[in-house]
C-alpha cells in the first residue's frame, strides 16, 4: 500500500483557490483593500483575541515596510488549515499567498463563510449569534483498555 505522505483525515477546502472570481465582491475587496479581508479572517482565526482593525493595521504596516504582507498572512492560512484539518502544508501556504494574495485571502474568507461565520460582524458577535461556533472541535476517542 502506497502512502502519499499526507494525513488521511485532511478535508478539501470548500472552494477552490482559483474560484475567487465566483464571489466578485470579496475578490475586489481582497484585491484593492486586502487589509480589510485579512483583518476579518484574522479576527475569526484568532477567536477574537485580536481585532479586525488591529490585524488589518499590522498587515498594512508590514505591506508598506516590506512590500510583502504575504509573509504575515500565510501564517493565518496555516492556522485556519490546521484548525479545520484542511489539505495543504506550511510551505504551500506561503507559496499560495506569495503567488496570489487575492486568491488566497478570498479562499480563506469564503471557507470561513461556508463554515457559518458572518465575516462582517466579527468573532464576538458570531459567538453570540451561534453558540456552536465557539465550541472546540470534537475529538474522537482512541482505543481503550
Amino acid at each position: 500500500m502506497q502512502s502519499s505522505g499526507q494525513p488521511h483525515d485532511e478535508a478539501p477546502w470548500s472552494v477552490g483557490f482559483c474560484d475567487c472570481f465566483s464571489d466578485m465582491k470579496t475578490c475586489c475587496i481582497a484585491c484593492w483593500c486586502p487589509c480589510i479581508t485579512f483583518g476579518q479572517i484574522a479576527e475569526i482565526v484568532d477567536k477574537g483575541s485580536t481585532s479586525c482593525g488591529a490585524s488589518g493595521a499590522l498587515y498594512t504596516l508590514i505591506m508598506f515596510i516590506t512590500g510583502l504582507p504575504c509573509f504575515y498572512s500565510c501564517f493565518y492560512r496555516s492556522k485556519l488549515r490546521k484548525h479545520y484539518k484542511l489539505k495543504g502544508g506550511g510551505c504551500g501556504d506561503c507559496m499560495l499567498h506569495f503567488c496570489c494574495e487575492t486568491c488566497a485571502l478570498t479562499q480563506e474568507y469564503r471557507e470561513l463563510q461556508n463554515r457559518g461565520f458572518d465575516m462582517s460582524i466579527g468573532w464576538h458577535a458570531n459567538v453570540e449569534k451561534n453558540q456552536g461556533l465557539a465550541m472546540a472541535p470534537v475529538v474522537e476517542k482512541g482505543m481503550s483498555k
